[in-house]
Order: C-alpha cells, then structure tokens, then sequence
C-alpha cells in the first residue's frame, strides 16, 4: 500500500507544490466595506478574479506571484497584491492585454503579509516571466524579501504557516 505522505513532515505530498492566492489585499481587508467601498474600481467582475484593484482612500493594488522554494524541490507560490502609485495604475492597466505586456516592469509594496515572514508594505521589483501568467516578484531592496525570494525554505515551516492562514 503506497501513502501519499511526505516522508520528511508529515503532510500530503499535494500540500507541498501549492498556489495561495489571496483574495484581497490585507488594507482593503481591514476597510469596513472591504472591496464594496463606493467608488471602487477592479479589473473583472470580482475580487477574486480580479488582478487590479483601486479603493477610495486606501489604495490602488496590482497583483503578482511571489514563488518561494522549499526543500526537497518544492515550491509555493502566493498570488499577492502589491500597492503601486495610483498615478502608475492607468499605464500598467493600457498595456496588460497588450503584446507589451512580456515587457512589463513596475515596482509596488506587498499588501499581504507572507506566511511566516508577514513582510508586509516591503518594497518588490516585478518582471513578466511569461505572457500568459501574472507578473512575478523578482527582487525586493528590502533584504529579508530579497532573501525569501532568492533563498530555499524548509517546507515544514512554510507549510505549517500557511495552514494557519
């Protein structure tokens, strides 16, 4: 009899290569009509689906993925929201859909805190790895995130953390 658990923790082998996307941002989180604060603008027909937001007062978000390595080949990946100027949101919306997407490059703040780490508002450079996926968060000047994103995890921690969530 086979077991689909992993030697190492414990877990189910399909808990270790996972993609946590976050529904909304953790400021739009804390608002009181969260993404139904009037005058809110999103990208599609929902918060979910959505990969640009704008909420009166709090903030216009983008989103990314923020891949980190675990051990043992593993890999989790979070679709985060990142804060941009809003003066940035109009220029990075006209090219999305766009064949210019591939060259896409802006610079925003984590608006969700990463299991374990939290890092949230830490600064993070993106770049578009592939044309038909969302950006990616490529490095950070601030040092912890720049070391999450370049180093390998344990992913025992990750994965408790993120169970947590």
């Amino acid at each position: 009899m086979t077991t689909d658990g992993c030697p190492s923790c414990g877990r189910p082998l399909d808990a270790h290569d996972r993609h946590v996307r976050f529904t909304l941002p953790d400021p739009v989180l804390d608002a009181p009509d969260r993404e139904m604060t009037a005058g809110t603008w999103m990208s599609h027909a929902d918060a979910r689906e959505s990969v640009m937001m704008q909420v009166p007062d709090i903030g216009a978000f983008v989103r990314a993925l923020l891949p980190i390595r675990l051990t043992e080949g593993h890999t989790i990946t979070f679709g985060v929201w990142l804060a941009v100027n809003p003066r940035e949101l109009q220029s990075i919306h006209a090219v999305w859909w766009e064949p210019t997407y591939r060259h896409l490059r802006f610079t925003g703040w984590l608006a969700n805190a990463i299991p374990p780490w939290g890092m949230l508002a830490a600064p993070v450079e993106t770049v578009v790895r592939d044309p038909d996926q969302t950006p990616y968060c490529d490095r950070s000047g601030d040092p912890r995130l720049d070391r999450v994103l370049r180093d390998e995890w344990p992913h025992d921690l990750v994965l408790a953390a993120v169970s947590q969530v």
